[in-house]
């Protein structure tokens, strides 16, 4: 076979069309990626819960496309209009504007002065709701607590008088008790010594000898229940070594608790061994001036100025009024006036008929020490009304020229506030 032995002829090169191809297909993705960047930022952004942005496979990190309102980086600020900015008030006007507040904090002042005091006097001193006098619900019976002494511990006593005043005749009777301070529950104790005296606060303490009493705890000398733990004596002055005493007396006493612990304490009487009046037990009632007015008949020994106090219960008990009276009685047989006030009456609206309890008082004196000659306390219920239908009361509030006189003052300040204020609002001089 013959060969051909002439040398390879090369092939020929790649035509200059297929080279400048290759350039092109690099030149469209910078074609197409420089049109979609003008293209985005003339596009309105889609709204943050669309498909596109929201959508399963969207990254969060997914570039953000600027809203139709959005600056682009040195492009000019659009021209957005502002609320125009307050100027500052004039001196004049900050004068009249604190003018203003002063004159309005004046007018509320003026009325909450008008409106308490129209409140609180519907109803004459004398004829008062019994809320307002939740110490005197029930003649003075004050009992207290306190520590039995700096080596008693944890011991307290506990201490009840059942009354204050003692007239004439009349005994007191005291009571002591121990128990523990923190717990309450009782202890064992026991009053193993007690005097009664002059209150040694008085100038002439000391004239007259300190008088022994026994405290008891076996169903003696006023005591109760024999071994429930309170000890208990009674003290009756006039026949006890203080006939001719007018004043205040002390008995004192000392205490023994847990073996060793001890301490003392003391109990305040006021008495006065001859009363300046005395009251009949006699009561009469009658509706007057729409009220319904109560006399109580008492026998006067020495003329002066009285001061008594009476409490009113309704049909069930419940307590409703306190009434009072102060005013000079001669000597002789007089009458003591309760008012139970008719407004009162229509505003507590209570069951009839009504109970008059409790009734106490004194001649006051105008100078001296005691300052008051006691009367022996009318206890318990002492009356009993008929029974009235709210209409025979009357149902306007209480009057007087005293009355009038600062509730006219009291218009006035708020009159004068008012007119102020009008006048810095423009409706006219103050």
């Amino acid at each position: 076979m013959k060969h051909d032995s002439s040398p390879s002829t090369p092939s020929a090169p790649p035509a200059r069309p297929a080279r400048r191809g290759r350039w092109f297909l690099l030149l469209v993705p910078l074609v197409v990626g420089g049109g979609g960047l003008l293209l985005s930022l003339g596009m309105p952004a889609p709204e943050p819960d669309s498909p596109e942005t929201s959508g399963p496979g969207v990254s969060s990190a997914s570039p953000v496309r600027a809203s139709p309102g959005a600056r682009v980086p040195g492009a000019p600020s659009p021209s957005v209009p502002r609320a125009p900015v307050a100027s500052a008030p004039s001196p004049e006007e900050a004068e009249r504007e604190a003018q203003r507040r002063l004159w309005t904090a004046r007018l509320e002042r003026a009325r909450f002065s008008l409106d308490s005091y129209r409140q609180s006097t519907r109803y004459p001193h004398e004829s008062r709701p019994i809320e307002e006098h939740p110490d005197r619900v029930y003649p003075a019976s004050p009992s207290r607590k306190q520590p039995l002494g700096k080596k008693g511990g944890d011991i307290s006593l506990r201490l009840k008088q059942e009354k204050i005043f003692v007239v004439g005749e009349e005994s007191v009777r005291f009571f002591v008790g121990c128990e523990n301070a923190h717990t309450g529950q009782p202890l064992s104790c026991e009053v193993h010594s007690a005097t009664a005296s002059e209150a040694p606060y008085l100038e002439q303490a000391g004239k007259i000898s300190a008088v022994p009493l026994e405290f008891n705890d076996s169903g003696r000398l006023g005591d109760e229940v024999a071994g429930d733990g309170t000890w208990t004596t009674s003290f009756q002055p006039l026949r006890q070594g203080f006939p001719l005493f007018e004043g205040t007396l002390r008995v004192g006493f000392g205490v023994r608790a847990a073996g060793s612990a001890e301490g003392s304490s003391f109990f305040d009487i006021q008495f006065t061994p001859a009363p300046p009046a005395t009251f009949t037990g006699k009561v009469r009632e009658v509706v007057e001036q729409g009220s319904l007015r109560l006399y109580v008949g008492l026998q006067v020994r020495k003329p002066g100025r009285y001061v008594f106090a009476a409490r009113v219960d309704d049909e069930a008990g419940v307590p409703l009024a306190y009434l009072d009276f102060n005013e000079e009685l001669e000597a002789g047989a007089r009458e003591v006036r309760f008012s139970l006030f008719g407004l009162l009456l229509h505003d507590k609206k209570p069951d009839f008929p009504l109970r008059l309890r409790d009734v106490e008082g004194f001649l006051l004196r105008e100078r001296g020490d005691p300052d008051r000659e006691l009367v022996k306390t009318l206890a318990g219920v002492v009356h009993t009304t008929g029974e009235y239908p709210l209409e025979r009361f009357a149902a306007d509030e209480w009057t007087s020229e005293e009355r009038q006189r600062y509730l006219d003052e009291f218009s006035r300040d708020v009159a004068d506030a008012q007119a102020h204020l009008d006048a810095l609002a423009g409706k006219g001089p103050p």
